[in-house]
């Protein structure tokens, strides 16, 4: 009697964790390639600096980059989060195995958006203070705008970085979700208990 309720509800969670894990890849992915490949290049482009003049544009198309990109940060933390804590849950719950590649590309993409979040970004924004301050000595301002210079690269490849690495995770678990992966456990009923 157990055993008839039981199969709906583990084919009810399995459904629910596939969605789930779907759903944040999806968006993690769709996120990614928005803010890489639209947001941040139109943040920095002439239309920009039409909108907002030749005297403003330096300061507040960077200043305005930096406030959508700390959010993008947090987005990308939360993405990450969601993933490990889905692979852990069909760990557990469905006693499926943890795929290595898998597990490695999310840690490595939580650490990354760490590394983006907690010392990318606040540099960036240091440096870019630092180089529009007033009363600063050219010489102080010249450095800390090639400084700039070589953080926003290290940013911009990190991104390219994190979306090729949630580009890879999201093909793999969208190619997998149909396929079940074998147990942890070998079920009693299969030892003959």
């Amino acid at each position: 009697m157990a055993s008839d309720n039981f199969l709906p509800t583990i084919t009810r969670v399995t459904g629910l964790l596939r969605f789930i894990g779907l759903l944040n890849a999806a968006v993690w992915l769709g996120s990614t390639a928005f803010f890489t490949l639209v947001t941040e290049p139109a943040l920095l482009s002439a239309d920009m600096k039409h909108l907002l003049g030749q005297n403003n544009y330096p300061f507040f198309a960077g200043a305005i980059t930096q406030v959508v990109a700390r959010r993008f940060f947090v987005l990308q933390i939360v993405c990450a989060s969601i993933a490990l804590v889905h692979m852990l849950a069909a760990w557990l719950y469905l006693g499926k195995t943890l795929r290595r590649l898998n597990t490695s590309i999310v840690a490595g993409l939580f650490i990354l958006a760490l590394a983006c979040a907690l010392l990318i970004g606040p540099k960036i924004e240091q440096l870019h203070m630092a180089k529009f301050a007033k009363n600063q000595p050219a010489d102080l301002a010249d450095a800390a705008a090639k400084s700039l210079q070589l953080w926003l690269g290290l940013g911009r490849a990190v991104n390219f970085i994190i979306l090729a690495g949630v580009t890879v995770y999201f093909v793999r678990i969208a190619s997998v979700t149909g396929t079940p992966s074998p147990p942890r456990f070998v079920p009693p009923l299969k030892l003959g208990i």
